[in-house]
C-alpha cells in the first residue's frame, strides 16, 4: 500500500513581530578603543506565525539598529515563515558608509547601512527558522541542511579587566582583576573550571605588545598544547605586528587582525608564515576576493549578525572552503538566543576547524529560561524542536526597564565608558602601537 501523499504544504505565514530592546551588564573589559560599558544594548525579536508559535531571534540593540528594525518588521508581517529567502531581501539598498571609524559595537570593520540592515535581518531570519522549527517538530540545524556534529567546541575569551566598574550601581562579578601575565593566566583558571575550555583567546591592543607577549606565554606555560590566540583589533602598525608575529610564531594558533589593512595583513603572513584570521577586514561578501587573492587571511570569524543569518553563515562557509581557508566565528556580547543559533549553524559546517569564540561566559543576567552550558569546552548541540529554548519573559521585561531608564547606555561606545573612568581619556585610534 502506497503511503499517504500530503498535498497540503502551505505553511503558516509572519502574523506579529515583537521588539524589545533591553539593557545587559557587562563586566569592565578593556580593548583597543576602551572599556566595556556597565550595561550594553541587545534587541530581542519575536516572530509569530499562525497558531501562535512564537520564535526567537537576537541582535546589537544599538539606536541604529532598534531604528532599522521597526522600520524593516512590517515587511514581515504576512510573509512565509519558510520564505527565508524573501526575509533576507527585504530592505534590500546599496550600501553607505555609516561611520568611517570601525563601529564601537564590536570593531568589526566600517559600519554600513546594509550591515546594519543584514545584521537586523539575521535575527528576524532566526526567529523565523526557530517558529518553523517547531511547528515541523525538528531541530533548526535540521531546516539548514543537519547536522554534523553533536558538540560544538567553544574558546574561552580572555579580557585584561578591572576588578569592578568605577560607577555606581553597575553589577558587579566574580572574576576580579586581569592587568598582566599573572591575573590572565588566573582568569584562565576560571575559564577552565567554569566550563572546561581547552583553548584560549586575549584581547589584546589594550597593553603595550610586549607585556600581551608575556601573558600569552604565561598562558603557554599554564596549559602545554593549548591553542592560544592573540586578537588587538588592528591596533598595531606592521612593524609591531612583524615583531610579535615573530616572538609568538609556534606559540599561538592564530593572530587575528594584527593590523587593519590587507596589504599588512599579507606582509606579516608573507614575511612570518604565522596564520592571520579576521572580524575586522572581510566582513560581507565583496571583501572575500581582496583578502584572499592577496593571502591576507587564512581564516575568517563569521558572525551569523552581520553576515545576514545562518544560511549566509553556510554560504560563507561554502566560499571558504572554495578557497582553502579555514573558519571559525566572531562574538560579541550576546545572550542565550545567539549562542543558541551560533550552535546550530556551526554544528551543520562540515570543517569548522577552529573553536569558536563566544563571550557567554562573561554574561551575569539571562533572557532564557534555562542558560546554556559548556562541558569540555563545547555545547552540546540541541535536538529540540527549533532553536530549543524559551524565552524568560519576565527576564525581558526587567531589562527592558533598565533599557528605559538609562537612555545614555543605549549605544555602546567603550571610548565614552572609558572617558567616564579617566576624564580626558583620549581615543587612541588605529594603530595604536
Amino acid at each position: 500500500m502506497n503511503a499517504e501523499i500530503r498535498t497540503d504544504t502551505t505553511l503558516p505565514t509572519i502574523t506579529e513581530v515583537r521588539l524589545t530592546p533591553i539593557l545587559i551588564a557587562d563586566p569592565p573589559l578593556l580593548n583597543l578603543s576602551g572599556v566595556h560599558q556597565p550595561y550594553t544594548p541587545r534587541l530581542i525579536v519575536e516572530v509569530e506565525i499562525e497558531g501562535g508559535i512564537v520564535g526567537l531571534g537576537e541582535t546589537y540593540g544599538d539606536t541604529v539598529y532598534f531604528e532599522r528594525a521597526k522600520a524593516l518588521a512590517p515587511e514581515l508581517v504576512g510573509q512565509s515563515v519558510g520564505a527565508v529567502n524573501t526575509i533576507g531581501g527585504i530592505g534590500q539598498e546599496a550600501s553607505t558608509l555609516l561611520e568611517a571609524q570601525p563601529a564601537a559595537s564590536g570593531l568589526r570593520g566600517a559600519l554600513t547601512t546594509d550591515k546594519v540592515r543584514l545584521s537586523v535581518l539575521s535575527a528576524f531570519e532566526v526567529a523565523a527558522l526557530d517558529a518553523l522549527g517547531q511547528q515541523l517538530g525538528v531541530p533548526v540545524h535540521a531546516l539548514l541542511g543537519g547536522k554534523v556534529r553533536d558538540h560544538v567546541e567553544y574558546s574561552g575569551y580572555l579580557f585584561y579587566k578591572w576588578a569592578e566598574h568605577p560607577v555606581e550601581d553597575a553589577l558587579g562579578d566574580d572574576w576580579g582583576a586581569a592587568l598582566d601575565p599573572d591575573g590572565v593566566v588566573r582568569q584562565a583558571r576560571k575559564f577552565f573550571e567554569y566550563g572546561g575550555f581547552r583553548s584560549f583567546k586575549l584581547k589584546g591592543g589594550v597593553l603595550p605588545p610586549d607585556e600581551e607577549i608575556a601573558a600569552i606565554r604565561a598562558l603557554a606555560d599554564e596549559f602545554p598544547g593549548m591553542p592560544l590566540r592573540l586578537d588587538p583589533n588592528g591596533g598595531w602598525t606592521l612593524r609591531t605586528a612583524l615583531h610579535v608575529a615573530q616572538e609568538l610564531t609556534g606559540v599561538v594558533e592564530y593572530l587575528e587582525d594584527p593590523t587593519a589593512t590587507v596589504a599588512d595583513m599579507a606582509e606579516v603572513h608573507r614575511r612570518t608564515g604565522i596564520p592571520l584570521a579576521t572580524n575586522m577586514i572581510v566582513t560581507a561578501l565583496n571583501e572575500v576576493r581582496p583578502a584572499f587573492d592577496a593571502d591576507a587571511v587564512q581564516i575568517v570569524l563569521s558572525d551569523h549578525h552581520y553576515w545576514g543569518g545562518l544560511f549566509a553563515t553556510r554560504d560563507l562557509a561554502a566560499v571558504c572552503r572554495a578557497y582553502g581557508r579555514g573558519l571559525s566565528m566572531h562574538s560579541n556580547t550576546h545572550l542565550g538566543i545567539s549562542l543558541a543559533a551560533m550552535t546550530h549553524v556551526a554544528a551543520t559546517v562540515p570543517d569548522l576547524e577552529y573553536a569558536c569564540d563566544s563571550h557567554y561566559p562573561w554574561q551575569r543576567e539571562e533572557v532564557i529560561t534555562t542558560p546554556i552550558t559548556f562541558t569540555d569546552g563545547a555545547v552540546t548541540v540541541s535536538d529540540a524542536p527549533g532553536l530549543g529554548v524559551t524565552l524568560d519573559r519576565d527576564a525581558v521585561a526587567r531589562l527592558h526597564e533598565r533599557w528605559n531608564a538609562m537612555p545614555e547606555l543605549r549605544d555602546r561606545d567603550d571610548i565614552a565608558a572609558m572617558r567616564r573612568a579617566k576624564p580626558g581619556f583620549e581615543d587612541p585610534g588605529i594603530p595604536k602601537y
